[in-house]
């Protein structure tokens, strides 16, 4: 089996590393056995599809393996998760034809697909890392249910944790989600290597703090202060390692990638906040990728257009 090596997808596993590292710390082998399923099933849906239509298996189906499981909740059953991952590798990127063709995010349309088939699983939470910043070995030695563990995929609805305990990961949550600060840290990385681009990221976070506090300030219903909204669900995770994936993305401007990053920042929290899903950024990323191409083709003909005005009023000039 040959893998088609890439070294920004590989600069992606590194950024994504510290959250790797704290999900075992924080839910031991739980999580290993998770990421060890959710690898496995992944490469075998795209060996199958490779072997099938002749297409290459790239390093990109880590990425799309490892972001999937740090998305899914601690008590996701295995076999849930890997029919997950096989579906968005299939059906999220081999049937358009492998890497750099899909037009959906493989790994939110795994998730996707299981959070909307199988609810109960990705909605309830029975287990929380509580004491994983204050006692040691956390996740190893406590592997069960928790009082103050929340029935969504993060703090979102019951609001029960404060920022500090969001920055660090000291909640219950899905596997990679919970600590902001390893986030940013990762992020930051990925966008030193340039595996991410820092517009899409900064225009997100831009418009989706500018819209959260104007709600929160006419006090609307259901929208949290800025900071907890930032901080609480998978806006920050998908903010630098969702949205910035480069196949899915707009990437044909900068433009394009300011008012990409920008939709996703305003959709996340009109779904949040004004429909029945509390956490909106699965389906406001597949908004955004199902737009993609049409924003890069309308900025692209729109310049197209702007250059061809410019040379007629200079030929005029001339003349």
């Amino acid at each position: 089996m040959k893998i088609q090596k890439q070294q920004a997808m590989r600069n992606v596993l590194i950024g994504l590393s510290p959250l790797i590292l704290a999900a075992i710390y924080f839910f031991g082998w739980r999580f290993i056995a998770v990421y060890l399923v959710v690898g496995a099933a992944g490469l075998l849906s795209e060996w199958f599809m490779s072997k099938r239509y002749g297409y290459k298996i790239t390093e990109s189906l880590f990425v799309t393996a490892t972001l999937f499981a740090l998305s899914l909740p601690p008590t996701i059953p295995l076999w849930i998760a890997a029919v997950g991952i096989a579906f968005g590798v299939i059906f999220g990127k081999m049937v358009f034809g492998g890497f750099g063709r899909n037009i959906f995010n493989p790994a939110i349309t795994a998730r996707a697909f299981v959070y909307i088939s199988f609810g109960v699983p990705m909605t309830a939470h029975f287990l929380s890392p509580q004491t994983a910043v204050s006692s040691f070995p956390a996740g190893f030695g406590v592997f069960s249910s928790a009082a103050d563990s929340v029935a969504a995929a993060t703090p979102l609805i019951t609001k029960s944790a404060d920022h500090l305990s969001l920055l660090l990961g000291n909640v219950a949550g899905s596997f990679g989600e919970t600590s902001a600060v390893l986030i940013l840290l990762g992020g930051l990385f990925i966008i030193y290597k340039k595996a991410a681009n820092w517009k899409t990221v900064v225009s997100a976070i831009a418009a989706f703090l500018l819209f959260q506090t104007i709600l929160w300030m006419t006090d609307t219903a259901q929208a949290a202060d800025p900071l907890y909204a930032l901080l609480s669900g998978s806006f920050i995770f998908a903010a630098f390692f969702m949205i910035t994936d480069p196949v899915s993305s707009s990437q044909s401007t900068d433009i394009g990638r300011i008012i990409y990053g920008a939709a996703f920042g305003l959709l996340t929290v009109l779904i949040r906040i004004f429909s029945s899903w509390a956490e909106g950024v699965t389906f406001a990323i597949l908004l955004v990728n199902m737009f993609a191409p049409l924003l890069d083709y309308l900025i692209k003909e729109a310049k197209k257009k702007n250059k061809a005005k410019r040379a007629a009023i200079e030929k005029g000039g001339n003349a």
